[in-house]
C-alpha cells in the first residue's frame, strides 16, 4: 500500500525514512516533475502488502461483518471527489514510481504531468487505497439528479417543470437544460443555434473543448474575458454544498453572503444529546477546510451529468468526453501559464472556500502572524515593565 505501512515493517533506509514523513501540503502549482521519494524495497512491499489485503479479505468474508472493507470503503469514498474522476490509483502510484526511479528529471506528458498531481494530491488528503470511490460517485449522482432538478426549477420556473424522477426530458430537450449546456461561445436564444446543436450539426458540435454556460456567474458570459464569473455559478455552489456538506447547507449558499462554517455547526449539532444522530458530513470525515481544483471539477462533472438527458454514467456522451472535461478544469487551475493567472486562481479558489466553509481562517493563523496580534502584543508589553523596573533597581 502506502510508504508508510513498509517503514512500519522494519524498512529504515534513507529513502524510505524520507517517504515516511507527512506529505507538505500543496500549493495549487505543485511542480509535477518532484517524484515523491520511493524505494525498490518499498514499492516490492506494497505490492505484498496488497497481496496480504487480498488474502485478508477473503478471511474476513468468511467471518461476516468485514469490518476493515467497510472501513477502506469508507475512506476511498473520497478518491473521485478530491483526486481523480478517471484515472486509476495504480497509475498514479505507478507514475509516482517511474519518477522516483529515473531520479534525473524523467520526460513526460501533459497526462503524465497530471497523474503525479493527482498522486500527490491522493497522498496529502488520502493514506488509503481504493476502495468505495465508485460507490461515492453513484450516490452523488443519484442525490444530484434530484436536487438539480428542483434547484433548475426554483431558479427559472420552466414550463413544464423538470421532473426530478425523470431523465429524458432534459439536455437540449429541454429549453432551460439547453441553455445551461450550451457553449459559451454559442447564443442559445437564437433559433439556429438550437436548431443545429439539436440536430447535431458539424456546425455545433458540443464537446469537451467549450464551457458550458452553467459554469458562470448568472450564467452570462462575457466573451471579451472568459474568465470573468468562471466557475462562480450559484448552481455549482449549490452542488458542492451537497456533495460535501450536506444537502441541507445548500440553502445557505442563497444570495451573496458568505457561507456559515458549516463544518462547526455539524460539530456542534453532533454533540448536543437532545438531539437525533446528526450525520457527520463528507468534508469533516475528510478533515476538508478548503475547496480544491479536483474537487470543483468533480462536483461540474456531476452537475453536467445532472442537467444532460443521459440516464446512466458514460464517460462520453455523444461529442462530449466527461474524462477530458474534467482534464480541462484540473489543467485551468493546476497548469497555469504564469504568477498572473496563479495568483487569480488562488483568488477563486479563497473565493470558493469563502463560499463554502464560511470566513473562518485559523488554518491562515500561522506563528509569525499570531506573533502580531494583541495578546502577544500586551504578553511583550508587561514583559519591558517588568525589565524595565528591575533595571531601575
Amino acid at each position: 500500500m502506502t510508504e508508510t505501512s513498509s517503514t512500519s515493517n522494519g524498512d529504515h533506509s534513507s529513502e524510505d525514512e524520507s517517504s515516511s514523513a507527512g506529505p507538505a501540503r500543496p500549493l495549487v502549482h505543485a511542480d509535477p516533475s518532484q517524484a515523491m521519494p520511493t524505494s525498490s524495497k518499498a514499492r516490492a512491499k506494497r505490492r505484498i502488502a496488497v497481496l496480504e489485503e487480498e488474502l485478508e479479505i477473503m478471511r474476513q468474508e468468511r467471518g461476516g461483518k468485514q469490518r476493515k472493507t467497510t472501513f477502506y470503503v469508507a475512506q476511498g469514498r473520497a478518491i473521485h471527489r478530491l483526486v481523480v474522476l478517471y484515472n486509476s490509483v495504480e497509475d498514479m502510484i505507478a507514475e509516482n514510481d517511474r519518477r522516483y526511479e529515473f531520479r534525473s528529471a524523467p520526460e513526460s506528458t501533459a497526462e503524465q504531468d497530471r497523474l503525479q498531481r493527482g498522486y500527490i494530491e491522493l497522498a496529502r488528503v488520502l493514506p488509503w487505497l481504493k476502495k468505495g470511490a465508485d460507490a461515492a460517485r453513484g450516490d452523488d449522482t443519484s442525490s444530484l439528479k434530484e436536487l438539480v432538478a428542483t434547484w433548475v426549477n426554483q431558479e427559472f420556473r420552466p414550463s413544464p417543470l423538470i421532473k426530478s424522477n425523470d431523465k429524458y426530458s432534459r439536455g437540449f430537450a429541454s429549453d432551460i437544460c439547453g441553455m445551461l449546456l450550451c457553449p459559451a461561445e454559442w447564443d442559445w436564444k437564437q433559433n439556429s443555434v438550437k436548431a443545429g446543436i439539436r440536430d447535431r450539426t458539424t456546425e455545433y458540435i458540443v464537446s469537451e473543448n467549450s464551457w458550458p454556460l452553467f459554469l458562470y456567474e448568472n450564467y452570462q458570459v462575457n466573451s471579451n474575458d472568459l474568465e470573468e464569473g468562471f466557475l462562480k455559478s450559484k448552481l455549482l455552489v449549490l452542488a458542492f454544498k451537497a456533495v460535501f456538506t450536506s444537502p441541507s447547507s445548500a440553502r445557505e449558499a442563497e444570495g451573496d453572503g458568505d457561507g456559515a462554517d458549516v463544518l462547526e455547526n455539524n460539530r456542534r449539532a453532533r454533540r448536543r444529546s437532545d438531539q437525533t444522530k446528526v450525520k457527520t458530513c463528507v468534508a469533516s470525515i475528510l478533515n476538508m477546510k478548503k475547496v480544491t481544483p479536483r474537487a470543483i471539477a468533480y462536483v461540474v462533472c456531476q452537475v453536467r451529468f445532472a442537467l444532460s438527458s443521459v440516464s446512466s454514467w458514460h464517460t462520453v456522451d455523444a461529442d462530449f468526453d466527461y474524462e477530458a472535461f474534467w482534464c480541462n478544469i484540473v489543467d485551468f487551475f493546476e497548469d497555469t501559464p504564469g504568477p498572473v493567472t496563479r495568483r487569480k486562481v488562488e483568488k477563486l479558489l479563497e473565493w470558493w472556500s469563502r463560499k463554502i466553509f464560511g470566513t473562518n481562517h485559523r488554518e491562515d493563523l500561522t506563528p509569525e502572524l499570531v506573533s502580531q496580534m494583541s495578546v502577544n502584543a500586551l504578553s511583550e508589553q508587561r514583559k519591558k515593565l517588568e525589565d524595565a523596573a528591575f533595571d531601575s533597581d
